[in-house]
């Protein structure tokens, strides 16, 4: 039986304290080791903030509508995940938490999502667009050339990112957060390549994965880099009022960007892809087997792979099978083979 290509499976995740979340569609769910060395699986339930219509389905606004929910899905997962894994630990909520939930009840938590997203937008958008531009607004005493100043301005921007990737992950806990980044990344390579979802299998799989928000962060640097040069106004308040407006339009365009390259695999999408897959060597570490089982727990709670391997595969994993053989060292061809010695017994 020929190989197929890798095939898309639509799922995607992000890596939380001690655990993964994973999404496929409108489903999602949170898996986080314990202390006690079990591990909780949660379904976690998220209503968009935009309503969903044939407007924000449209190609570069959809974009802007998935960043947005997946920001809010973020916090949320990393915020339930901060309660599981500190359980033991029985803080008492502060004072502005306590006043929150006793004035607005059951809409407190959405309202401290928002604030914590806001919150993170804000810090982003301070860092990465506007420090870069006060410093070239700086060198603008001293130069006045408007390409050597944009590319000054875009080589900053790339170096404050590059720079906090690396600084925050000298920290214990984001060491640890990469390496489920990585495990994440595993998981879903694993199953597009038509691999069984055992420790085993997902172990050898690729960690890094051309849709990946490391990536899209790149597309957004690269393609503001880009759209920014073209910002011709003397007002130095007017350029970066406009630098901000043009951050739903680069968010739109970074979307399709690694939507055409997560989907397709030709030399186009994967000349794309480099950039971001490299990057990721810094956002996503080998994880151990321990931590793979967390993120399997995770893609079963919202995926059926099984159901995926039939259908783009041509092959049928058995449960029992399955129990029988998921200790063993083996690849994806001991299953054609099964399933091919099951085909001729029918004939």
């Amino acid at each position: 039986m020929a190989k197929k290509k890798q095939c898309y499976s639509g799922i995607g995740g992000q890596a939380v304290l001690e655990g993964i979340m994973m999404r496929n569609g409108d489903k999602s769910a949170v898996a986080v080791r314990k202390s006690d060395g079990t591990i909780d699986v949660q379904s976690m339930e998220y209503k968009s903030a935009i309503p969903k219509n044939w407007f924000t389905t449209f190609p570069f606004i959809r974009g802007v509508v998935n960043f947005i929910d997946s920001m809010m899905m973020g916090i949320k997962s990393i915020n339930y995940s901060a309660d599981i894994t500190m359980e033991e630990e029985d803080d008492e909520p502060g004072k502005f938490e306590l006043w929150v939930k006793k004035h607005l009840g059951d809409k407190a938590n959405d309202l401290l999502l928002t604030i914590t997203m806001i919150i993170a937008i804000v810090m982003s958008v301070g860092l990465f667009v506007v420090l870069p531009y006060a410093l070239s607004a700086l060198m603008g005493i001293w130069i006045h050339n408007k390409l050597v100043l944009s590319v000054s301005e875009a080589v900053m921007r790339f170096v404050i990112f590059i720079g906090y990737v690396v600084l925050i992950g000298q920290m214990e806990d984001i060491k640890r957060l990469y390496m489920y980044h990585g495990a994440e990344h595993k998981c879903i390579d694993c199953i597009e390549k038509g691999r069984l979802l055992t420790v085993s299998d997902v172990m050898r799989s690729n960690r890094l994965h051309p849709r990946c928000g490391t990536s899209f962060m790149l597309y957004v640097m690269a393609i503001s880099c880009i759209l920014f040069f073209f910002i011709n106004v003397s007002n130095p308040l007017q350029r970066l009022g406009l630098r901000l407006l043009l951050i739903p339009v680069i968010a739109g365009i970074s979307y399709e960007l690694i939507r055409l390259a997560g989907r397709f695999d030709n030399p186009l999408t994967r000349l794309l892809s480099m950039p971001g897959m490299a990057l990721q060597k810094l956002t996503t570490k080998e994880p151990t087997e321990d931590m793979v089982e967390v993120a399997i727990k995770a893609v079963e709670a919202v995926y059926d792979w099984k159901a995926f391997l039939k259908e783009n595969y041509g092959y049928d994993v058995k449960d029992e099978w399955l129990k029988e053989n998921q200790e063993e060292d083996y690849d994806e061809d001991a299953v054609e083979e099964s399933a091919e010695v099951e085909q001729e017994e029918k004939e």
